[in-house]
């Protein structure tokens, strides 16, 4: 079993950057493939970004094409969400997500409780 924590989500301007951070404990954090996901009020729970253990590989959503940057340091045990070029609609709570692999919800066993992006026009 994994626990995760987001943090570094904030209030920001359309145009910035922010740097998410989800720092996992427990289990060896390199054997477990991760995600970024997003929930904006109303919606349903969207995939953002995910990194592959088996050989690195990412993937990401057309939303974050260009603009997002998933990575991780198994030294540290955290995985980073750089996200650039922000806008108004990147609004939401973003959560970060292991033990699967996938652009379901349904794919990843663990889950943390999120962080919120904010991004003012």
């Amino acid at each position: 079993q994994v626990q995760l924590v987001e943090s570094g989500g904030g209030l920001v301007q359309a145009g910035d950057s922010l740097r998410l951070s989800c720092a996992a404990s427990g289990r060896t954090f390199s054997s477990y493939s991760m995600g970024w996901f997003r929930q904006a009020p109303g919606k349903e729970r969207e995939f953002v970004a995910g990194l592959n253990r088996w050989d690195g590989s990412t993937h990401y959503a057309d939303v974050g094409k260009g603009r997002f940057t998933i990575s991780r340091d198994n030294a540290k045990n955290t995985l980073y969400l750089q996200m650039n070029s922000l806008k108004p609609e990147d609004t939401a709570i973003y959560y970060c997500a292991a033990g699967g692999w996938g652009e379901r919800p349904s794919d990843y066993a663990y889950w943390g409780q999120g962080t919120q992006v904010t991004v003012s026009s």
